[in-house]
C-alpha cells in the first residue's frame, strides 16, 4: 500500500499540471479547475490499489479528471464567456490559429475531445481509448475524421 501511495504522489508531482490544465480547459474557471484536481487525487487515493494495476496510470488519472469534471459540469450552470477585451492577449497571434480554433470547436464533441486529448494533453491512442472508454480502432476514426474535417475546411485558406 504504500508503494501505492509513494506512486500516487509521484504521479501527482508529474501529471498534476496536465491535469489541471486539462480540467482548466473543461471547466474555464480556474478555481474549480483546482477543486477538481484535489477531488481527482482524493478519488485516486481512494482505489490507490488500483495505480499498480492500471495499464497507464496517467490515462487512469485523465479518466478520473474526466469523471469529475463531468459530474461538476452537468451539476452547474453554464459559465459565460469573457468578454472579448479581456480574453484577447497582447501577444501578436497569427489570424489563422483563430480559424483553426473556430474549425476544432464546429467538430462534433467525440471527435473535438478526442483530438484535443491527443495535441493539447499529448496522450497516446491507448490512453485516450481508457480514458474515453472505447476501443482504439474509435480512437483512430475519430482523429482520421477530425483531421479530415479540418484539411476540408482550411484547405482553401
Amino acid at each position: 500500500m504504500d508503494d501505492a501511495l509513494n506512486r500516487l504522489e509521484q504521479l501527482y508531482r508529474d501529471e498534476g499540471p496536465s491535469l489541471l490544465a486539462y480540467l482548466r480547459r473543461r471547466l474555464a474557471d480556474v478555481h474549480a479547475a483546482e477543486d477538481l484536481l484535489q477531488e481527482t487525487f482524493f478519488q485516486a487515493a481512494r482505489r490507490v490499489e488500483r495505480v499498480s494495476q492500471a495499464v497507464s496510470p496517467r490515462a487512469w488519472l485523465f479518466t478520473i479528471a474526466r469523471n469529475v469534471a463531468s459530474t461538476r459540469l452537468r451539476r452547474s450552470r453554464p459559465v459565460q464567456d469573457l468578454p472579448v477585451e479581456l480574453a484577447s492577449s497582447e501577444a501578436v497571434e497569427d489570424p489563422r490559429l483563430e480559424r483553426v480554433r473556430q474549425v476544432i470547436a464546429s467538430l462534433p464533441e467525440a471527435q473535438r475531445e478526442t483530438l484535443e486529448l491527443r495535441l493539447r494533453d499529448a496522450l497516446t491512442y491507448e490512453e485516450i481509448a481508457n480514458v474515453l472508454g472505447i476501443p482504439i480502432g474509435t480512437v483512430r476514426s475519430r482523429l482520421h475524421n477530425a483531421l479530415r474535417h479540418l484539411r476540408s475546411e482550411l484547405a482553401g485558406e
